[in-house]
């Protein structure tokens, strides 16, 4: 089972800096120890989300120390660390600076349901805004995982992106998702805004079909697969 999880992250983080996301060195994704649910496996710091492996990864409590593993840890450890531990029900958290999230929290604006992947956060998206500096601290990695409170992602203001879930297969693809999400906003933005959106009874009805288990599972398998094609 750990292998499995490790194997994982290894694909996840060579999806998100596929699709973008990598911003270099400075991306993370966690997952529990399966055995151990107040330890987690973390990407180490100073190397790539592309050039994770299973014997890189660290171990971390969830007091933000490192309890296992050769190389460093992230500074912004207590993302995960707050999250995981105010969360039960999360086992994955992922943050990148993904850029057109970035932009888009600039704007101020709530996000809309403009396509499919907006529709999976037309029940709200928290905007963490209380600073935009990075989460070094435990008490700013208490505050992100309030506002984070039980939605599935957020956006760090000027920042960034959080998501949390019960498999890396699901925050991946809120990762992903929102990512797109916001892309398409910004294009609708430069183009002078929404003039046109679903009806509420279309929005809900498109989120239940975008936001199931087995959504989450094909995607992530699909996109093993294209990463092995190269």
């Amino acid at each position: 089972m750990h292998e499995d999880v490790k194997q994982r992250m290894v694909e996840a983080g060579k999806i998100l800096e596929q699709a973008g996301q990598g911003d270099w060195t400075r991306g993370h994704i966690s997952v529990r120890v399966p055995d151990a649910p107040d330890r987690f496996y973390m990407k180490a710091s100073k190397i790539g989300l592309e050039e994770i492996t299973p014997d890189n990864l660290i171990t971390v409590g969830l007091d933000g120390e490192k309890v296992a593993g050769d190389l460093g840890r992230h500074n912004e450890v207590y993302i995960h660390s707050e999250v995981l531990r105010a969360r039960p029900d999360v086992n994955a958290v992922v943050h990148t600076h993904a850029p057109y999230a970035v932009s888009f929290s600039a704007l101020g604006k709530p996000l809309q349901a403009i396509g499919h992947a907006g529709s999976i956060f037309s029940e709200g998206l928290p905007v963490f805004s209380q600073t935009t500096e990075l989460i070094t601290t435990a008490e700013r990695g208490r505050a992100v995982a309030a506002t984070l409170g039980g939605h599935g992602a957020m956006l760090l203001q000027n920042h960034g992106i959080v998501t949390a879930a019960a498999s890396i297969e699901q925050a991946i693809y809120l990762a992903l998702s929102l990512e797109t999400a916001c892309m398409m906003q910004l294009w609708v933005e430069a183009a002078g805004g929404a003039k046109a959106l679903g009806k509420p009874e279309d929005v809900k009805a498109k989120r239940r079909h975008m936001f199931r288990e087995e959504m989450f599972k094909a995607t992530f398998a699909y996109l093993v697969r294209r990463l092995k094609r190269g």
